[in-house]
C-alpha cells in the first residue's frame, strides 16, 4: 500500500484567516479601480462573476451566475461601486467594505421574456446616470461579459463603450500580500484533497469516482468547485484533455489529475500530477516518460527566476522531443487567481514572430505546464506546478509530492 495514502487521511487544517479580510477585499478594490483609471475609462461594468467577487467580496452563485449576464458590479474610480444583485439577495453585500449601494439586477437577457429589450435600455440610462454623477460628461465606460443589446443601448445614450478586460486582467495580475496568503491555504486544502483522492484510487473504481472524491473533499473543506474534469487513466491520457468518465481504472495503468479547482476564498489552485494505479511496479517505459515530464517542468519553471519576457522564456522552453511534439499541451504556462489568468504564454516557432509581448513580474502566480505522451505509449503523463514570482526569483507554491513509484524514488 505503499503508493496509496489511507482513504480517510488528507483532512486540511481550519483556516487561520478571514478570506474576506477588508484589507484585502479594499486592496483589490483599489487595484481595480487604478487599472480603470490608467485605462482611460469613467467606470467598468461586469457581469463577469469572478471579476465581481475580486472588486466586491461578494460571492452568489458563481457557478449559475456564469451562465449569463445576470449579476454586474458598476466601478467608477473616485466615484461610487453598485452592485446590481438578484432580488431578495441584497443583503449578501452587507459586510462589504467597498460597495457604495445595491440595487436588483435588471432582466436584460432574452430569459426575461419580450420585456428584456425595454429592460437594457432601462439599465443603460441608470448605468448613465450614475457614473454621470462623478463625471459630468458623457462616460467612457469599459464593458465585460455584456451581451451586445446593452452595449447598443449604452452608446444611444451617449456613452463610449469598449472593452474593459484588459483593465481587468491587468488588475488582477499582481497579487497583493493578502491574496497570496488566501492562495497558500487553497494551496493546502486543494493538496489535501489530492491526498485523500489517492486513497479512492484503487483498481476497479472509475475515473469519475476517483475524481468525484477529490471533488468532495475539497468542497467539504470550502472550496467552491473544480472548472474541468480532467482526470483519466490508461490510454485515455493520450492524447490529453479527455475527461472523466465511468471507465474502470486498471491496476498498473497511469491516472493523471488535472486540479483545476477554485478552493478557498474564491481562489485557484491549479496543479497536476500524474499516479500509478494499484500496488505494482512501474514500467520502464512510465518512469522514463514520467521522467521527460518531469525534465520539462523542471528546466520551464527554472527560467521563471530571471523575470524575462515572455518570448525570451518560450524561445528558452525545454526542446520538445519531435516523437512527442505532436501532443504537447497547448500553452507552456499561464496566470492563475481567481481562475486561470493571463499571461497564457505560447509555445515559440522558429522564424515566427512572438504572439504575446510583456515579462514576468513579481506578485504575478504562474503556473508551468508539462505534457509527454504518444498513442503508441498507451499513456501520456500531465505534470504541473504552480509558482509566485518574487523580487528574487520563484517560489514553488504546489509542494504535492509526485509519484515515487514513477519517479523511481
Amino acid at each position: 500500500m505503499a503508493n496509496r495514502p489511507d482513504p480517510g487521511s488528507g483532512a486540511a487544517a481550519p483556516a487561520t484567516i478571514d478570506a474576506r479580510d477588508p484589507e484585502l477585499i479594499r486592496a483589490r478594490h483599489g487595484r481595480l479601480c487604478e487599472a480603470i483609471a490608467s485605462f482611460g475609462f469613467d467606470a467598468l461594468l461586469t457581469a463577469d462573476p469572478i471579476t465581481i467577487a475580486y472588486a466586491t467580496g461578494v460571492r452568489n452563485m458563481n457557478v449559475y451566475s456564469m451562465m449569463g449576464p445576470f449579476r454586474f458590479v458598476l466601478v467608477a474610480p473616485g466615484g461610487a461601486t453598485v452592485l446590481y444583485e438578484y432580488a431578495g439577495a441584497e443583503h449578501l453585500a452587507d459586510d462589504s467594505c467597498v460597495v457604495s449601494e445595491v440595487r436588483p439586477a435588471p432582466g436584460v437577457t432574452a430569459i426575461s421574456g419580450e420585456s428584456y429589450v425595454d429592460g437594457n435600455r432601462t439599465f443603460a440610462a441608470e448605468v448613465i446616470a450614475a457614473v454621470g454623477r462623478t463625471v459630468g460628461h458623457a462616460p467612457t465606460i469599459g464593458l465585460e461579459r455584456v451581451e451586445f443589446m446593452l452595449a447598443d443601448a449604452l452608446r444611444d445614450h451617449g456613452a463610449r463603450v469598449v472593452s474593459g478586460a484588459e483593465a481587468v486582467i491587468s488588475a488582477r495580475s499582481i497579487k497583493s500580500r493578502g491574496e497570496i496568503t488566501v492562495m497558500r491555504e487553497a494551496v493546502d486544502r486543494v493538496e489535501a484533497a489530492v491526498e485523500h483522492m489517492r486513497g479512492h484510487l484503487v483498481p476497479g473504481a472509475t475515473e469519475i469516482e476517483v475524481w468525484a472524491e477529490f471533488h468532495r473533499h475539497l468542497v467539504a473543506n470550502e472550496g467552491e468547485y473544480v472548472s474541468t474534469r480532467l482526470a483519466q487513466s490508461g490510454a485515455r491520457t493520450v492524447p490529453y484533455f479527455q475527461e472523466a468518465a465511468p471507465v474502470p481504472c486498471k491496476d498498473g495503468d497511469v491516472f493523471c489529475l488535472d486540479t483545476d479547482a477554485i478552493g478557498f476564498g474564491g481562489y485557484a489552485v491549479d496543479f497536476s500530477r500524474a499516479y500509478l494505479v494499484g500496488d505494482g511496479p512501474a514500467t520502464e517505459l512510465q518512469r522514463s516518460v514520467h521522467a521527460l515530464a518531469l525534465e520539462q517542468l523542471r528546466h520551464n519553471a527554472d527560467l521563471l527566476r530571471s523575470h524575462g519576457s515572455f518570448e525570451d522564456y518560450a524561445r528558452s522552453a525545454w526542446p520538445i522531443p519531435d516523437r512527442y511534439r505532436t501532443y504537447a499541451y497547448g500553452c507552456l504556462a499561464h496566470g492563475l487567481g481567481m481562475c486561470g489568468e493571463w499571461p497564457y504564454v505560447p509555445h515559440a516557432t522558429t522564424g515566427v514572430p512572438y504572439g504575446l509581448a510583456g515579462s514576468f513580474a513579481p506578485g504575478m502566480v504562474i503556473c508551468v505546464e508539462s505534457y509527454v505522451g504518444h498513442p503508441d505509449d498507451g499513456f501520456g503523463i500531465k505534470l504541473e506546478d504552480q509558482y509566485l514570482i518574487t523580487d528574487d526569483g520563484a517560489e514553488r507554491m504546489s509542494t504535492t509530492p509526485f509519484d515515487e513509484v514513477l519517479t523511481g524514488g
